[in-house]
C-alpha cells in the first residue's frame, strides 16, 4: 500500500471517531446525564433508552476504528522510527482497551433504572471518569505521536507540536479530573485546542496532495 493510500485510510478512520466520539457524547449522552441528579437521568434514559443504546453502539464503533488507526499510525510511522511508532500505537490500543471495559459502565444504567435510581446514576457518571482515564493513555500517544509527525519528511512538522500540544491538555485535563474534580470544568475551554487539531490532523490525511518529503 502506497503512503497517500495509507494517509487515506488513516483519515477515513480519524473522521470516524471524531464524528462518533462527538455524536455519542454531546448529541447523546450529555443531554440525557444530568451529573446533579439521578432522578431526572433515570427519566431520561427511560424515555430515551433506544437512543442511549445507539449511543453504546456508537461507542463501539468508535473503539474499533481507534484500533485500526493505532495499527495504521504505525504501519505509517515505522519507517521514521519503528520503537516510537510502536509505542504510540500500544498506549493508543491501551487507551482502547479502557474505553472498552469501559462501555459495561454505560451498559449498567438500562438494567438498574428502575430498581436503583442512584446506583443508575453514579455507573453513568462513572462511565465519564473511565474516559477521563483513558484519556491519560491518550495524552501520552499525542506527545510520542507530536514527535514522529514533527520527524516524519512527509508530514506537516507544524501538525506535529499541535498533537503534541493536545497530549498535554488531555493529561493536564485527566490529572485535575482524578485529583480535584470540582476544578475539572474550569479546564473544558482547553480542550478546542485537541478538537481543532485532530480536526486540522484528519483533514490533511484525507485532502492533502501526495505526501511530498521536506
Amino acid at each position: 500500500m502506497t503512503t497517500l493510500s495509507l494517509t487515506r485510510l488513516t483519515g477515513l478512520f480519524y473522521l470516524l471517531i471524531i464524528i462518533l466520539g462527538m455524536t455519542t457524547e454531546l448529541a447523546i449522552r450529555a443531554p440525557l446525564i444530568d451529573p446533579d441528579s439521578a432522578a431526572t437521568t433515570a427519566a431520561n434514559i427511560k424515555a430515551h433508552a433506544t437512543l442511549y443504546r445507539f449511543g453504546i453502539l456508537g461507542d463501539a464503533g468508535m473503539i474499533l476504528a481507534d484500533i485500526a488507526v493505532a495499527v495504521l499510525f504505525y504501519v505509517l510511522l515505522k519507517p521514521v522510527s519503528q520503537p516510537l511508532a510502536l509505542t504510540a500505537m500500544a498506549l493508543r490500543l491501551v487507551q482502547a482497551a479502557t474505553l472498552a471495559a469501559n462501555l459495561v459502565t454505560a451498559y449498567a444504567p438500562l438494567l438498574l433504572i428502575g430498581a436503583d435510581d442512584i446506583l443508575a446514576h453514579r455507573f453513568a457518571l462513572l462511565h465519564a471518569t473511565g474516559y477521563d482515564l483513558g484519556l491519560i493513555f491518550f495524552g501520552v500517544n499525542c506527545l510520542v505521536m507530536g514527535l514522529l509527525i514533527h520527524r516524519a519528511p512527509f508530514l506537516p512538522a507544524p501538525l506535529g507540536w499541535l498533537i503534541g500540544a493536545s497530549g498535554l491538555v488531555y493529561l493536564t485535563g485527566s490529572t485535575v479530573a482524578i485529583l480535584a474534580p470540582p476544578l475539572a470544568s474550569t479546564l473544558e475551554p482547553a480542550y478546542l485546542l485537541p478538537l481543532m487539531s485532530e480536526t486540522a490532523f484528519c483533514l490533511w490525511l484525507l485532502l492533502s496532495p501526495k505526501p511530498q518529503v521536506r
